[in-house]
């Protein structure tokens, strides 16, 4: 009892102290957002990150869509995420050079909706950058939920430095909707890395004709029009579902596909553009 009460005396962690003593041992930030759901962004980041990865690089994947956490299952990550010797949590490592931080990580029962409004929001993103063991990385891929709410604000607030990587399809109502996301980033003075067009045409399997099942070009030219880099096109392709639902790596399973040579590109361009600033 007596020490129990000379624990409550002692002075506790300022979690924004360490949040900014976690962010000082990662070199990029980049928040994954689009204007609107639907557009494959979560696919986007899992394959970013596993395209990073590829290439050497030590990175952390913060999947800060509370309400809808789908990394883990994508990466075939299971179990709960443990303490280490420091009171940290360890994050769940999908390869030598990948780990993975989501809010089903943390729950018992992975159907359970998660019910919260924007402080508690704030709190559990503050906490995955602060409490969690990422050690040194070279990138840390942030999967934000859809649009420009509690989620997209906390990781401007809390990062300063922070980059967007906004993806968007084809179709002119993601255009209007991305559009949003590029004045949320000027807004929040936060740069943006680039523009990505995912599920940019569709090679049939039976007569190799390409085929724009949403359009093509769409978000080079919003890009183009905003001022900003272009990264690239990933055509659709139902292997990177087929690989989600599976948790397998779309990029080990179908390496040379016209998808997985789309991502090794954009992350190439990604690290040219982050690593050489």
């Amino acid at each position: 009892m007596q020490n129990a009460k000379i624990a409550d005396k002692m002075p506790q962690p300022d979690p924004d102290a360490l949040a900014r003593q976690s962010l000082q041992k990662i070199k990029n930030k980049l928040m994954v957002m689009s204007g609107k759901g639907g557009v494959g962004k979560t696919s986007v980041s899992v394959n970013l990150a596993i395209a990073l990865a590829e290439r050497g690089f030590k990175v952390g994947l913060l999947d800060v869509d509370i309400h809808g956490p789908d990394i883990p299952r994508m990466l075939g990550l299971q179990g709960m995420m443990g303490v280490s010797e420091g009171h940290r949590m360890q994050p769940l490592r999908f390869s030598e050079n990948l780990t993975a931080v989501s809010m089903e990580s943390l729950m018992q029962d992975k159907d359970e909706a998660v019910i919260w409004r924007g402080p508690m929001k704030h709190g559990a993103i503050r906490q995955f950058i602060g409490e969690v063991a990422w050690g040194n990385l070279d990138f840390l891929v942030i999967d934000a939920p859809p649009g420009t709410g509690d989620e997209p604000l906390t990781v401007a607030q809390l990062i300063k430095d922070a980059q967007a990587v906004i993806v968007t399809t084809p179709q002119e109502v993601a255009l209007a909707d991305v559009r949003k996301s590029i004045n949320f980033c000027k807004t929040m003075k936060m740069e943006v890395t680039g523009v990505i067009e995912n599920m940019s045409g569709y090679n049939c399997p039976h007569c190799g004709k390409a085929i724009d099942i949403f359009g093509t070009g769409g978000g080079e030219k919003t890009a183009l029009a905003m001022g900003l880099p272009f990264l690239g096109r990933i055509p659709f392709d139902p292997n990177m579902v087929k690989c989600a639902d599976a948790g397998i790596s779309y990029q080990a399973q179908h390496a040379g596909s016209a998808a997985a040579d789309a991502f090794s590109s954009i992350a190439g361009l990604v690290a040219d553009r982050t690593e050489n600033k």
